[in-house]
């Protein structure tokens, strides 16, 4: 290549183009699957990584229809497809043709194992979790302060209920810094008790973005926090395993904002409202009741009340009664069946026919007792027979079988 030569970002652009493209028209790349992104129109976007690499990658609606499995963060995956450059980006990616599993990833793995772990300990366990609040007086927000799951909750929080204190703990919500702070500001809001209920959370992103929740320190922090947590990470498809430990998992940060905040004002206008009616039926009663006492007196009352008691009272003595006749006219009649039908079932009984002398005669089949022998052509010249008598057994083997007596 002439290196004097002034090459435009263009030209330099086509050359690596060309360079990858017809370098590798054809490869299979083994990586773990991250930031799986499907789109509207079918298309499947995402990246494939490995310890110390990643690659971006798409599949084609025309490709992806022909999976066999639903793709997920964490996959061990084996793709086969070809390099492409996008000018326009200046990036490269694998247009990936097939696509297989090739085992768990080592991130998806490592959580799967954390988590039977913690479980085994008895931190997600369904008797830690506490209530959360109706109407908590403060929230604490922990979370990154310039992210937009923050201004998610203080804007549903400010429309919901203005009357909550907010109060912002801030903490990197990615990296490898995360999770010690995240876990720090859980302990801190509960050392000062600066709330009633904690929303520790971020919004979406990769499965690599939201690790930090789902390190041991962070769960341990919210199974142990003694103010109710709600978890509120990623969208609604991301998980974490802080979502295990916490009394409550939002699908999203906003989700978890109007978890924590009925609406104050529509729950006063419903509690007027019902109170209201609720007394214009105390007076109602009390009104009714009035007009019916007014003509009786004590005396009046009392006579009334034997005059309807005692005669439901007599009727109810000759029902027992009535009831205690029948049943023990049924309680015979069933006695006597019973002892006809166990009379019945003895004398049908397979053991009394074998005890006065007749035995089961079964043909031999590949070692086993075969069919029951009900009939002469049942059994052939030489079939190997069981003798079942009341005890024990016989083998026999037939020397001739015929369908008469001959």
């Amino acid at each position: 290549m002439d290196t004097s030569r002034k090459l435009t970002v263009s030209e330099l652009t086509e050359l690596i183009r060309r360079a990858l493209e017809g370098g590798f028209p054809q490869v299979v790349v083994e990586g773990e699957l991250s930031n799986y992104r499907p789109s509207s129109t079918g298309h499947l976007y995402f990246t494939l990584k490995d310890s110390s690499a990643s690659i971006q990658a798409i599949m084609f609606k025309n490709r992806s229809k022909a999976l066999a499995f639903e793709p997920k963060d964490g996959m061990l995956l084996k793709v086969r497809g070809s390099l492409s450059v996008y000018a326009q980006r200046g990036t490269y990616s694998i247009v990936v043709e097939e696509m297989e599993r090739a085992g768990e990833g080592d991130i998806l793995a490592t959580l799967e194992e954390r988590k039977r772990r913690l479980a085994a300990e008895g931190l997600f366990a369904q008797e830690r979790k506490r209530p959360i609040p109706r109407f908590p007086e403060t929230v604490a927000v922990i979370s990154s302060p310039t992210g937009a799951a923050l201004r998610d909750i203080l804007n549903i929080l400010k429309r919901r209920a203005r009357g909550i204190r907010v109060v912002i703990l801030p903490a990197p919500v990615q990296g490898a810094e995360a999770a010690p702070a995240i876990a720090r500001r859980i302990e801190q809001a509960n050392q000062w008790r600066v709330a009633d209920v904690l929303i520790v959370g971020r919004g979406g992103g990769s499965l690599e973005d939201l690790l930090p929740f789902s390190e041991e320190v962070v769960v341990r922090a919210v199974a142990s926090s003694q103010i109710p947590v709600v978890s509120a990470v990623g969208h609604e498809i991301d998980w974490a395993l802080s979502d295990y430990a916490a009394d409550l998992r939002a699908p999203t940060p906003s989700a978890a904002a109007e978890l924590v905040s009925c609406n104050r004002e529509e729950t006063l206008q419903t509690v007027r409202a019902l109170g209201g009616e609720l007394l214009s039926s105390i007076k109602g009663r009390i009104e009714r009741v009035r007009l019916l006492a007014r003509p009786f007196s004590a005396d009046d009352l009392e006579y009334r009340f034997r005059s309807i008691l005692q005669p439901r009272l007599m009727r109810f003595d000759e029902a027992r009664d009535a009831v205690i006749e029948n049943m023990e006219e049924r309680t015979m009649g069933l006695r006597r069946r019973l002892d006809v039908a166990r009379t019945s079932l003895e004398a049908a009984s397979p053991f009394a026919i074998l005890e006065r002398g007749y035995s089961v005669v079964s043909v031999q089949r590949d070692g086993a007792a075969g069919p029951v022998v009900r009939r002469a052509r049942d059994v052939k010249s030489g079939d190997r027979l069981i003798i079942r008598p009341m005890e024990g057994f016989i083998t026999a083997v037939a020397e001739k079988a015929a369908a008469t007596g001959t």
